[in-house]
């Protein structure tokens, strides 16, 4: 005698098959952590930048003689070039010749007359130093020259 079998999946087995694949895709979205790697991602841009501001600071010094004049011994905001930069610094001294434009933070708001970054000089021995307060992850992101 012949059996007779039919072909194609029964619905539980159907089910199984995709409760497995969506808790194989939870374990990946939690092991991978997009909001980690975007933060992290931020974070390796801020290094970027302040080591532009604090390399351009530096060859002014060089040419000049002495870092830009606005720059106190107190840590303050760096100002967007073409604004207002009442209590801000201003490092438009620097563009277009050291620094096509001034680096702004990832997360700063466009409203925002800042970059986000701070720079100060040291008054014991006048160096710079820029740093990005807004890094994220408790990550410290600050260069010094």
């Amino acid at each position: 005698m012949r059996r007779t079998t039919k072909k194609g999946f029964t619905l539980l087995e159907i089910l199984l098959v995709v409760a497995a694949i969506g808790i194989l895709a939870g374990i990946v979205i939690v092991a991978i952590n997009p909001g980690k790697q975007l933060a992290d991602t931020r974070n390796a841009q801020r290094r970027v930048d302040i080591k532009t501001l604090l390399d351009a600071s530096v060859q002014y010094q060089i040419d000049v003689g002495h870092l830009p004049s606005s720059i106190t011994t107190t840590p303050t905001e760096i100002c967007k070039t073409g604004g207002s930069c009442s209590g801000l610094i201003d490092l438009s001294v620097l563009v277009p010749t050291y620094v096509s434009s001034l680096p702004i933070d990832p997360l700063t708001a466009s409203s925002s007359n800042g970059t986000g970054y701070k720079i100060s000089v040291s008054e014991s021995n006048g160096r710079a130093t820029v740093s990005a307060p807004s890094a994220e992850r408790g990550a410290v992101v600050s260069a010094s020259n």
